[in-house]
């Protein structure tokens, strides 16, 4: 299917707005061809008895017909630039609810600049080719038909003459049209690139300038901007070109139907009347021929960039729900765990190798193991960031591949390795995952969250206290106290399964001792799965699997692993003289 094919059905939806905008679109062309027409026969009158009586008439009628055509252009600006505004809005949600089921894969592969280009430049030129695009390409088409019909009614010979010059206006077209498309295309990419450039020494704008790179971050933007401009210079000048050239072929229309009409009229084949109302109808003629062009340009610059945002819609979800899955079991979700012999490749390259474990509800499994042994990628797998292998992971000894994805995430609480905060107040990041209509008492759910992650002793230190705005992805707070909103925002949701990876790296060991006594509570009733690096915080856990590129390579609580005196005992070790000699110091 052709890319405008496939923008028919959301055009389609608005199609009762773009009819009545199309209707008043045509009346006001109507009137604007019928003012030649009355002035073709005031001034025929005028070598006849004209009276003041029949010179009031025709002013009178052409007054009219300008304010009624107003009028009527009026309302189809409004409906049809209306409609395009509203066809807009509806892309948008739908572009951006693609957005939100795409693979995070696909984010690691595009910038972010990159896919907010597209869902604003691109859309705007969209719906510029949707609007008012459409709305000059019927208004033109019609004059142009009209326009040449009641001019073949007055002089037939005289009108081809005039039309002579046409196949000129179609080569002019057809080049020109190939270049903006082409080059249409090179803008936005560039554009796109622009962007991306700017969020990104945006969201690093610390690291920029604890390295002193404002110089080489500005350098780097110029550059970029220069390209930018270059690309559209050379825009301009097609654009410059080929404005020009449909002037000039219309012009040499012009000269022709001069030369002859002259001479038919003094002939006495058509009147003076006539004669102008000809002149009028050929000036109208050329500005669809005129709009034809600009029309061009906006078609060619909205399907290129049609083309740019169905690149993301077309992008394949890694997580997808097909209707040839089992009903999912009615009952809710209490938090069974396990995995049968897992493997898992991740690009190509195996991260997971046969995982075998089974925590009970309410149990706490633990995940330890150097950097880069699978981990995040095995806790990753639960909530189904990534699909696991058919038969390897189960809740409830359900395939979690058969239940619902909203169904499984609502069970899931997850803190991940580096949090993420919105800009917004500190409650309102808390409370992120809860419905406000879920009727229950929000504030005192999130003082009770947050005084378990121990982020109440925090917020007297804060100017608003639970009020206070963070800043963009939390940059007022320190790295301790983002993973503790992040945690409070998982407590808060009262998932069955709850999901630590690595959430306490940046707390201090007194106040992760706090946390983790606290949490005892909250855990009780919930299956937890911990990723840490930290024995401290695992040790308490009913099974430990100590992963090694990507294979268990012990397993355990924490007193049989000691007795085992592998990996997790020398890790162990390690932490407790790390730890005395801190104490030293």
């Amino acid at each position: 299917m052709s890319p405008f094919a496939r923008l028919v059905p959301h055009v389609l939806r608005f199609r009762r707005q773009f009819a009545l905008g199309l209707l008043c679109l045509v009346l006001t062309t109507t009137l604007s061809l019928l003012g030649p027409w009355v002035l073709r026969y005031a001034i025929d009158d005028l070598t006849a008895d004209v009276t003041r009586g029949t010179l009031g008439l025709y002013a009178g009628l052409l007054l009219g017909l300008a304010v009624v055509g107003g009028v009527f252009r009026f309302l189809a600006r409004r409906i049809i630039v209306g409609a395009s505004r509203d066809f807009e809005y509806d892309l948008r949600n739908a572009f951006f609810a693609r957005v939100q089921r795409l693979p995070l894969a696909y984010f690691h592969a595009h910038r972010t600049g990159d896919l907010m280009s597209r869902a604003t430049n691109d859309l705007n030129a969209v719906r510029m080719m949707v609007g008012p695009a459409m709305m000059y390409m019927a208004s033109t088409a019609m004059m142009f038909v009209v326009s040449v019909a009641l001019m073949l009614s007055i002089d037939p010979v005289l009108t081809l003459v005039a039309l002579l010059p046409l196949p000129l206006v179609s080569v002019a077209v057809k080049t020109f049209g190939s270049a903006i498309y082409r080059q249409s295309e090179r803008i936005q990419a560039q554009l796109a690139t622009l962007s991306a450039v700017v969020q990104e020494s945006l969201a690093g704008v610390r690291v920029v300038r604890a390295y002193c790179r404002e110089a080489v971050e500005t350098e780097r933007f110029r550059r970029e901007n220069l390209e930018y401009l270059e690309r559209n210079a050379v825009l301009i000048r097609l654009q410059a070109l080929f404005y020009p050239t449909l002037a000039f072929i219309l012009g040499l229309a012009g000269l022709l139907v001069l030369w002859l009409g002259a001479r038919h009229v003094i002939e006495g084949r058509i009147t003076v009347g006539q004669f102008v109302a000809f002149n009028a109808y050929l000036v109208m003629l050329s500005w669809p021929m005129i709009a034809f062009g600009f029309v061009t340009n906006l078609f060619q610059r909205g399907l290129a960039s049609w083309k740019r945002m169905l690149d993301v819609m077309d992008a394949e979800p890694a997580v997808r729900e097909t209707p040839d899955r089992p009903v999912t079991p009615s009952h809710p979700i209490r938090g069974r765990i396990e995995f049968r012999d897992l493997s898992f490749a991740y690009n190509g390259r195996l991260v997971l190798e046969g995982v075998s474990a089974r925590v009970e509800p309410g149990q706490t499994l633990a995940l330890v193991g150097p950097t880069g042994s699978g981990k995040s990628t095995l806790l990753s797998l639960l909530p189904r960031l990534f699909d696991p292998p058919r038969g390897t992971v189960f809740i409830d000894d359900v395939d979690i591949l058969d239940l619902p994805v909203s169904t499984l995430r609502r069970a899931i609480g997850m803190v991940p390795q580096e949090p993420f905060l919105f800009s917004d107040t500190i409650a309102k990041n808390v409370l992120f995952g809860v419905d406000g209509d879920s009727g229950r008492d929000s504030a005192r759910l999130a003082d009770e969250a947050m005084a378990i992650a121990r982020l109440d002793k925090d917020l007297a230190g804060f100017p608003d206290g639970a009020e206070t705005v963070v800043g963009e992805r939390g940059v007022t707070l320190s790295g301790g106290q983002k993973q503790r909103v992040a945690l409070a925002r998982a407590i808060i949701a009262d998932p069955r399964i709850l999901l630590l990876d690595d959430a306490l790296s940046a707390v201090d060991a007194y106040t992760e001792d706090e946390i983790l006594t606290r949490l005892q509570a909250v855990m009780r009733g919930r299956t937890s799965v911990i990723v840490s690096h930290r024995i401290s915080t695992v040790r308490r856990a009913d099974l430990i699997l100590v992963l090694d590129h990507g294979r268990v390579v012990e397993r355990g609580t924490h007193d049989a692993l000691l007795t085992q005196d592998g990996m997790y005992a020398g890790l162990y070790r390690k932490q407790l003289l790390e730890q005395a000699l801190e104490e030293r110091v």
